[in-house]
């Protein structure tokens, strides 16, 4: 997930044991132009490796690797499931070094808004007419589309999230805020606002702010994205695929986050907090609501609070006991609900040379497996992650998890809102976009979050630089 679970250390040893990549297991010189579909594959009991790239998807997750291979191999007795473990520091830097180098693994785990970029590089491998209809049908029909462009289906979803904020429920209520009702019926800007502003409070010379995000480095593009999609602007594309970031909405939701911070409801040093300060500042009772919060971190609050009772000093330092609350983002400008979804999964990728169809259907099987089932139920039960496939439902019955149900049923609010995926949006707008983001959103917004860029001048920039990418005729002009 973009939701980073701290670094195993000891995984350390076998990250350098095992970089392998599978362009080196039954492969041929390729027929089929990169990316395209092979036809569907026979069952064949020749041994074969399959690769893996895999993060500390949940607290868990790595943990479970040598048991998730042996299950593999149990099921397939030809098939050997070689998992290199990577920090979520370095997955996406070891990823694009093996995509750029020719010989990427045949699956690694990464967010399904990565699949464009992918596409435009060539290596990423359609296995539409590979995965049966048994595994198709397995799914829930809304996070599979996350994993398609176009006509092609690129790897199997681990799991849909959405990314809401959280609340510490003594500190809201103190505050006055009715946060079921929240959970129930949203916030608008304006209601966030004055909320936010009543849980600033100064005690023994210490503020506690109403309201911190991570948005140091990579992260301020989590913030804002997130909030766009309240603003109306739910893909960077609308429909008639006009790059939708140079709509009057974007300049007044730029106004609107910087207000949060002149305000005072945020810290004025916001550009400093990254993920891990900001989490830290949640459990030390600095801020009384975070974002961007998922599911699983009422695990980690609850998990912090048992180490607290127990006086176990691994516990945060100087923190207090949570009880952690799910809340959603506020809209702004009148614009609907559009909650941020999160679908992380399985991606599916090729080398150089054309995968013979054997290889290419084993590949399917290793994704499936990790994305379903046992290994997908004991990974989201670990997140506190909604079951997207009817066998992981299945697994999870009997599985205990402790989990708040007003957390449950907000989270199942939100879900009835979510951003629908646009597989529509051809991958090279979607790499501009990209590209435009990082070299243009990302430094802009963080210059706005430290006060070195007025919410009008970033704009001006996005929409230069939009026109250069898009061409006059290829923005929002409203």
């Amino acid at each position: 997930m973009k939701r980073k679970m701290p670094v195993l250390a000891s995984v350390v040893a076998l990250t350098m044991a095992l970089t392998a990549c599978g362009s080196n297991s039954g492969t041929k010189e390729t027929t089929t132009p990169a990316g395209s579909a092979a036809p569907a594959a026979t069952a064949s009991t020749a041994k074969d490796t399959i690769t893996a790239l895999l993060p500390p998807v949940s607290p868990n997750y790595q943990k479970n690797f040598e048991q998730i291979s042996k299950d593999f191999t149990a099921l397939y007795p030809n098939l050997t499931l070689k998992i290199e473990p990577a920090s979520w520091e370095d997955v996406k830097q070891k990823l694009d070094t093996q995509v750029n180098a020719g010989s990427p693994p045949d699956i690694a785990f990464g967010g399904s808004d990565g699949i464009p970029k992918y596409i435009e590089q060539g290596l990423l491998m359609d296995i539409t007419s590979t995965a049966t209809p048994e595994m198709i049908n397995d799914y829930d029909k809304a996070p599979l589309e996350y994993m398609k462009n176009g006509k092609g289906l690129y790897g199997f979803p681990a799991y849909m999230e959405v990314h809401a904020l959280g609340g510490n429920k003594e500190f809201l209520e103190k505050a006055g805020i009715d946060w079921k009702k929240v959970q129930t019926n949203g916030w608008t800007y304006t209601e966030f606002r004055d909320a936010i502003k009543k849980g600033v409070v100064t005690e023994n010379g210490k503020t506690r702010y109403g309201f911190v995000f991570a948005v140091k480095g990579v992260a301020a593009v989590d913030y804002l994205g997130i909030m766009a999609k309240n603003a109306g602007m739910p893909h960077a594309f609308n429909k008639d695929l006009k790059y939708a970031y140079t709509s009057k909405n974007y300049l007044g939701l730029l106004k609107d986050l910087r207000a949060l911070i002149d305000d005072g409801s945020m810290p004025k040093e916001l550009s400093s907090v990254d993920a891990g300060k900001r989490w830290n500042m949640f459990l030390t009772g600095q801020t009384m609501i975070t974002g961007k919060g998922l599911a699983t971190f009422e695990n980690s609050a609850k998990t912090n609070n048992a180490k607290i009772k127990a006086a176990d000093g691994s516990a945060v330092k100087d923190s207090i006991p949570v009880d952690y609350i799910v809340l959603p983002a506020p809209t702004f400008q009148g614009a609907k609900p559009s909650a941020a979804t999160v679908v992380d999964g399985y991606m599916t990728f090729r080398g150089k040379k054309e995968p013979t169809a054997e290889h290419k259907a084993n590949v399917v099987k290793a994704a499936y497996f990790l994305a379903s089932g046992k290994v997908a139920a004991t990974t989201n039960n670990d997140l506190f992650a909604a079951h997207i496939t009817q066998s992981a439902k299945k697994e999870a019955a009997n599985m205990k998890i402790d989990r708040n149900p007003d957390n449950v049923a907000a989270v199942d609010n939100m879900l009835k809102n979510a951003t629908p995926a646009r597989s529509d949006i051809p991958s090279e707008l979607s790499a501009k976009a990209i590209k435009l983001e990082t070299e243009v959103i990302v430094p802009k917004f963080q210059g706005l979050i430290a006060g070195e860029v007025t919410p009008e001048a970033m704009y001006e920039a996005v929409k230069t630089a939009a026109i250069a990418a898009f061409g006059a005729d290829g923005i929002v002009k409203d």
